[in-house]
């Protein structure tokens, strides 16, 4: 679950550190005080895209850190296993972004990425929206509710894998065929070019050796010249300090003159083994003007073939290498396009065979979630109203990502009345309260350890958010539930309420802190009452905590 969360310089947040605890935490606060702050800013650390404007004003960057216990998570253990992240039971996530836009992502102080980021976050938190409803109207994600529900996400990614791959190879496959002309005159060149860098043979290391060779032998002359001028300096040296090194070895100078007299001698010793191996040297050194022109004769094919293939002198043996690689792909084209064809048509029969095991678990998940989905209806007063979750054919050959059907939920809120759609059928309250039954229901099945509703109870009031609340609380049983909320029926139901302020006036900043029961009194009863709190709102708000 989410233990704490650290926020810096965001939006309009200097500095919030705040620690959460299991159960249901629900967050409260006047409008525009900030109550979505926190949650947008754990939102960046499991992956969303980050935005300049997200940085305070004034701030050269914001920086959000999530700390995870992941003791009881085994598929988050084994996940940062994977990647080499796992440090014990607890897991951070740090977010960075600064003023200019650019942002990175840590997991236990290692770089991530944000892909890795949303991955790992899956696996811990499960956000539902206050625009869930609105995003509901979409067929896809009606789709992806009923994979949640029924359990089959990942054998609905799977199977959109498969027919992307499959698509790819069928994409290969027009393109060979369409491309023969263009493969045979490839073919060509191809042989040509080859040839060509085969008749030089250019070495990998060869280049330097043939630089190196021709400025020797360009300047044979005038090396020979100097190197034997200098052997002669060297040699001319030595012989005058091998009389002052017979000198030095005088009694009459004392010990004193020792070490003078050492380095001297190894002076003069110095100067023969130079002389020496100038005169080495000079025995390698030739004029050989046929070995110069077959030198600058090869280094001139060598650059003229790197001009032609817009490559340096020396990658010209690994082009050889490349082409020669490209020469035997297009030499197995034919081949290549009976290996297409007979792949695709077997894969595209597992995908068939995948795709019908899919729809016979979706249909068997689209039951349960109607009868579910209608029970919790049932609490929220709308009780005469009828779930039924249709399946539209998709045509096998399409070997389209969604399946074998695209999923559409249909309403009747009325006995009698005909089901349909939900943008056709539901009222913007109707709407609100099947959105939230559909997300109870799916949670029903979470594997996150935290779960976030943010404002979900929009459009309901009364009895109805006493029943939310009581709905949000039973699922605290079992996982750890954030709930920003703006009903006292639904704040009342929480295990801790956390109260969330906005200060000051010329710099406004937000902060977070846990009430007491007092204080718990005081805020529901401003929920209740608005802005003048009497006696009666507290007596309310004291009989809702009560109720609990």
């Amino acid at each position: 679950m989410l233990t704490d969360l650290s926020i810096r310089d965001y939006a309009i947040v200097q500095r919030l550190d705040i620690e959460l605890h299991a159960g249901m935490s629900c967050v409260t606060g006047e409008t525009g005080a900030g109550k979505s702050i926190m949650l947008d800013a754990l939102g960046l650390c499991i992956g969303d895209r980050a935005d300049a404007k997200a940085v305070r004003a004034g701030a050269d960057r914001a920086e959000i850190s999530a700390l995870f216990s992941v003791e009881h998570l085994p598929e988050a253990q084994a996940w940062l296993d994977r990647a080499a992240l796992l440090e014990g039971h607890e897991c951070l996530i740090r977010r960075t972004v600064t003023s200019d836009g650019r942002s990175r992502a840590f997991i236990n102080g290692s770089p991530a990425t944000l892909a890795q980021c949303k991955e790992l976050g899956e696996l811990l938190v499960d956000l539902h929206s206050q625009h869930a409803h609105q995003s509901l109207l979409r067929r896809s994600v009606q789709r992806e509710l009923l994979d949640a529900f029924s359990g089959t996400s990942e054998d609905a990614s799977a199977i959109a894998e498969e027919a992307a791959s499959v698509r790819a190879l069928k994409l290969e496959l027009e393109t060979l065929r369409s491309s023969s002309n263009e493969i045979a005159e490839r073919r060509d060149l191809l042989n040509y070019q080859i040839d060509e860098l085969a008749a030089l043979s250019f070495g990998d290391t060869e280049l330097e050796s043939l630089e190196s060779d021709q400025k020797v032998l360009s300047n044979a002359t005038w090396i020979m010249e100097t190197v034997h001028a200098i052997a002669e300096q060297c040699a001319s040296l030595s012989d005058q300090l091998r009389s002052s090194v017979s000198q030095l070895s005088d009694d009459r100078l004392g010990s004193k003159i020792d070490e003078s007299h050492e380095l001297v001698s190894s002076s003069q010793i110095q100067l023969d083994e130079a002389a020496s191996e100038l005169r080495r040297f000079l025995d390698g050194v030739e004029l050989d003007p046929q070995r110069l022109g077959e030198v600058e004769s090869r280094l001139d094919t060598a650059y003229s073939l790197a001009r032609k293939h817009r490559i340096r002198p020396e990658e010209l043996a690994g082009h050889l290498e490349t082409l020669s690689t490209e020469l035997e792909n297009l030499e197995h084209g034919s081949q290549r396009l009976d290996e297409l064809e007979t792949e695709i048509e077997t894969r595209h029969t597992r995908w068939k065979e995948r795709a019908n095991a899919l729809t016979d678990l979706r249909k068997q998940g689209a039951r349960r979630l109607a009868e579910r989905a209608m029970e919790l209806l049932a609490q929220l007063a709308m009780e005469r109203c009828e779930v039924d979750i249709g399946f539209i054919d998709i045509d096998a050959e399409k070997l389209d990502p969604r399946g074998l059907e695209e999923i559409e939920i249909w309403i009747a809120t009325n006995p009698g009345s005909q089901p349909g759609p939900l943008n056709k059928v539901a009222s913007g309250g109707e709407l609100s309260r099947i959105s939230l039954a559909l997300q109870v229901a799916v949670a029903d099945k979470a594997t996150a350890p935290t779960m976030i509703f943010d404002e979900v109870d929009v459009g309901v009031g009364g009895a109805v958010a006493d029943v939310v609340g009581r709905l949000l609380r039973t699922l605290a049983d079992n996982v750890q539930v954030l709930c920003v909320t703006h009903l006292p029926q639904v704040a009342a139901k929480g295990h801790q309420h956390i109260q969330v302020s906005k200060t000051g006036d010329h710099v406004v900043t937000t902060s977070l802190q846990y009430l007491s029961d007092e204080e718990r009194v005081e805020e529901l009863s401003r929920m209740l009452g608005g802005a003048v709190v009497t006696d009666a709102t507290r007596e309310n708000a004291r009989e809702l905590l009560a109720a609990t």
